[in-house]
């Protein structure tokens, strides 16, 4: 029987999120309105999203020896994730500043520390550990950019479905991108990595090609309020957006690959796997924060029945 498992290799983070009614200009003072410190990391916000979608979950990753270190781990605790694979190091917790304006969007800091000491031996050490149980390996750019390259490949040559969400999108070496059987960018994203602007689903779809050239069997493009775009040597398929009240986008993409990726983990086709990353994804914006903001799975549940969104 097919292990149900998901293995994130990526990022910890303390984040530390002011909450004002605008952003502040360049060199300008504002007051704010809330601040919150909890986990966050598009590593350990995967992680939670995978883990609240149903999925074992490991999380391979780095904290430091300071006081951050324990808040993370207590919050990858609460929501269930497995905390075997991750190292503690001679370094600090790597720590995300983020502002939130009253409309939802945000700018994010990310200052690695920590991060930056995770190993490809850590990577292939924990690939061996959870092989056995785990189907689904997710990966992001928030570790060395080198150390996520290795963890595809590694992952890929030891069976695992390689998902890769492209953020930050960085450029990276055509050697990899066969090892990736998903990739998961959103608009900017794509843009970024295949010069395509993307501004609409035509466009979407010739971002999308540029992965598929290159040797990703499925590219997935977010596209926000317009839903998403699924793109295989085979199909090209649109998928609507699930409609919310935004609050905060911080977690969106990330409790997008994640859910998507305890369902493909579940056995789930991909068509069901992308709707429920699509209603986590939704239901991330509507609560302020990262890791606080992932939904769990009757809240998916609930949204896609209450929503039978025509294709």
């Amino acid at each position: 029987m097919k292990p149900k498992g998901v293995l994130v290799v990526g990022s910890i983070t303390a984040d530390v999120t002011a909450f004002s009614r605008r952003l502040p200009r360049r060199g300008e003072t504002i007051l704010g309105d809330d601040v919150t410190l909890v986990l966050g990391g598009k590593g350990a916000n995967q992680a939670v999203a995978a883990a609240r979608g149903g999925a074992p979950t490991w999380l391979a990753g780095c904290v430091g020896k300071d006081p951050f270190s324990e808040i993370v781990l207590a919050g990858l605790h609460s929501y269930g994730v497995a905390s075997t694979e991750i190292r503690t190091v001679d370094n600090r917790t790597g720590v995300a500043h983020i502002r939130v304006d009253a409309s939802g969007e945000n700018d994010i800091v990310i200052t690695p520390l920590a991060n930056s000491d995770l190993s490809v031996d850590m990577v292939d050490e924990s690939i061996r550990a959870v092989r056995d149980r785990a189907s689904v390996l997710l990966l992001q750019l928030e570790i060395r950019t080198e150390v996520a390259c290795h963890a595809a490949e590694a992952g890929a040559k030891a069976g695992l479905t390689v998902v890769l969400d492209p953020a930050p999108a960085q450029s990276l070496p055509d050697r990899v991108w066969p090892y990736v059987s998903v990739v998961t960018p959103n608009e900017s994203e794509a843009t970024a990595l295949t010069g395509v602007e993307v501004v609409d689903l035509e466009s979407a779809e010739r971002a999308a090609a540029w992965f598929l050239d290159r040797g990703v069997r499925h590219a997935l493009i977010t596209l926000g309020a317009a839903g998403a775009l699924s793109v295989t040597p085979e199909q090209t398929r649109h998928f609507p957006a699930y409609p919310v009240n935004p609050v905060d986008t911080t977690a969106a993409g990330d409790a997008f690959t994640g859910s998507l990726g305890a369902a493909l983990a579940g056995g789930l086709d991909t068509a069901t796997a992308i709707r429920r990353g699509m209603a986590a994804g939704a239901l991330a914006t509507t609560r302020p924060g990262a890791s606080p903001s992932l939904p769990g799975r009757e809240a998916v549940d609930e949204l896609i029945n209450q929503h039978a969104v025509a294709e």
